[in-house]
C-alpha cells in the first residue's frame, strides 16, 4: 500500500481527493490535515509515502510545506511530494520543485490519472502537467529577488511600508528601494499592482 497525506484547506475538496484515492486497491490515505503548518507534523506522525499538497492554505503555504518535509539531501527518508493544487501558474512550478516536488498537477486532473502519478511519484519519477512545463519554459525564472518577493507578499493586501519593515527588520528606505525595484520589473506603478502581477504569475 502507499500511504497518502492530503493537505487542502478545502474540507470538500480533500474529503473528495481521499474518497476518490481511497478506491484504488494499492492506496490508502493516512492524515488529512486543513493548513500547511501541520504538515511537518503529521508527516511525523504518520510516516507517508506520499503527501498531496495545495498550494494556498492557511498557516504555511504549500511549497514552504513541501520545502520542510521533501525527500531530498537534508531527508533522505522524507515522503514524496505531488502538488496538486488549483492555481496552475508557471511560476508555482518552478518553485514547488525547486522546493523538492516530485510532481505538480491541477485539481482537475481526472481521477485515474491523478492515482496513476501519486504511483509515478511513489516510484521516484516526476510527474509534470505538460502545459504548465511549457508554460514555465516560456515564461522563465522570477526576476524578483527573494526580499523583492518577500516585500511583495505583505504588500499584497496592501500593508503600509511602514508596516512592511517592521514585519520584515527593515528601514523605510530598504523596503521603498525594494518596492521600487519590484515594480520596475513587473512593469506596474503601484505595489499593489505589482504584488498582484507576481501572485498571478507565481512568482511570489
Amino acid at each position: 500500500m502507499i500511504r497518502l497525506l492530503l493537505a487542502d484547506d478545502q474540507a470538500l475538496v480533500r474529503g473528495a481527493l481521499a474518497t476518490l484515492l481511497g478506491l484504488e486497491g494499492d492506496l490508502e490515505v493516512v492524515a488529512q490535515v486543513g493548513r500547511g503548518d501541520e504538515v511537518a507534523a503529521a508527516v511525523e506522525a504518520h510516516a507517508p509515502d506520499v503527501c498531496l499538497l495545495d498550494i494556498e492554505m492557511p498557516g504555511l503555504d504549500g511549497i514552504e510545506a513541501c520545502r520542510l518535509v521533501a525527500r531530498g539531501p537534508a531527508r533522505p527518508t522524507g515522503p514524496r511530494v505531488l502538488v496538486v493544487t488549483t492555481f496552475g501558474r508557471p511560476g508555482y512550478l518552478r518553485r514547488a520543485l525547486e522546493a523538492g516536488a516530485s510532481g505538480f498537477v491541477v485539481k482537475d486532473t481526472p481521477a485515474g490519472e491523478l492515482a496513476d502519478a501519486v504511483r509515478r511519484v511513489h516510484a521516484g519519477l516526476r510527474v509534470v502537467d505538460p502545459d504548465l512545463a511549457t508554460a514555465s519554459l516560456l515564461d522563465g525564472p522570477s526576476p524578483l529577488t527573494e526580499r523583492e518577493a518577500d516585500v511583495l507578499r505583505l504588500a499584497l493586501d496592501g500593508a503600509p511600508v511602514a508596516s512592511i519593515a517592521a514585519a520584515l527588520h527593515l528601514s523605510g528606505g530598504t523596503v521603498r528601494n525594494h518596492l521600487s525595484a519590484a515594480i520596475g520589473k513587473t512593469s506596474t506603478t503601484t505595489r499593489v499592482e505589482a504584488a498582484r502581477v507576481a501572485r498571478d504569475r507565481g512568482w511570489i
